[in-house]
């Protein structure tokens, strides 16, 4: 999807918390495409994976509707990680007691565009 910031691509509904995810979003912000792509293939988290497969996504949108991009000129201009909605489930305690366990969702936006000096 085309916007006027760039070529967007979003994850929604993903069963990882966003405090897990964004301090891997924090280390490819501002980064060019092919070393974020890098970085987050050589990580382990599971974060990394899920916003690698966002990143893909977006840079796929923008070498699809822009024919004259290739992969060396983009690079991350905006990377997001909201809060989605909480599963709450019941965790069973001692003397027929509970507690309530929230299961965290995730949003994943990644933007990407042409970096300017490239072109200059």
């Amino acid at each position: 999807m085309e916007t006027k910031k760039g070529y967007k691509a979003v994850a929604k509904y993903l069963m990882v918390s966003p405090s897990k995810v964004r301090p891997v979003a924090d280390l490819v912000r501002g980064k060019g495409y092919v070393e974020s792509v890098a970085i987050l293939e050589a990580m382990p988290q599971k974060g990394a994976n899920l916003i690698l497969k966002v990143l893909k996504s977006a840079g796929a949108n923008a070498l699809n509707l822009n024919k004259k991009l290739d992969e060396e000129s983009l690079f991350i201009s905006e990377i997001k990680v909201d809060e989605g909605p909480r599963l709450k489930r019941v965790w069973a305690r001692s003397h027929g007691k509970r507690d309530i366990l929230l299961k965290r969702m995730s949003h994943i936006t990644v933007v990407v565009d042409e970096n300017a000096k490239v072109g200059k």
